[in-house]
């Protein structure tokens, strides 16, 4: 790689810009993109003075090409914080150029910076790329269901 990879936090300045990002990403998994009140949140959420989550976005070439967002959990079997890896993503035109091995080294020393016993992510299983890139790292696939209930299903369930 000729040119150098760089992490920055995402701040006030560039906040635009991890959202533009956060809607390509959306765009790549068939989602719908972030609207107005989402955006709103995840700018309070990021910018507090306890931010529920961390993201980094990504330079290469002088400008932004992918993001890094992950929070903290924590496991009561080791007794220590584990590091939730939400999204690492690259913009297509710059991937296969060791761009996304930097960034997932980066997450990585962040585990390890926080005194994390593990790291811990998903990957949609139609998400074969992804998933080799995972396993050239030797990362272990859980062979666990994960389940979730939505905001409407919460909703729903408390009546």
């Amino acid at each position: 790689m000729d040119q150098e990879v760089t992490f920055e936090r995402v701040i006030d300045e560039n906040f635009d810009d991890f959202v533009f990002l956060l809607d390509k990403m959306a765009e790549y998994e068939k989602h719908k993109p972030t609207d107005n009140q989402a955006k709103n949140r995840l700018k309070k959420d990021a910018m507090s003075e306890n931010p529920k989550f961390e993201a980094y976005l990504v330079r290469f070439g002088g400008e932004f090409i992918g993001y890094i967002l992950y929070y903290m959990t924590y496991s009561s079997y080791l007794a220590l914080p584990v590091l939730h890896l939400e999204d690492l993503f690259v913009l297509e035109k710059f991937r296969r150029k060791g761009i996304g091995k930097e960034m997932f080294r980066f997450s990585v020393q962040q585990a390890k910076e926080k005194g994390c016993g593990r790291m811990e992510w998903t990957v949609y299983d139609w998400n074969e790329p992804s998933i080799q890139f995972y396993k050239k790292f030797g990362a272990s696939r859980l062979d666990k269901k994960y389940y979730r209930f939505d905001k409407g299903e919460i909703e729903h369930f408390l009546k």
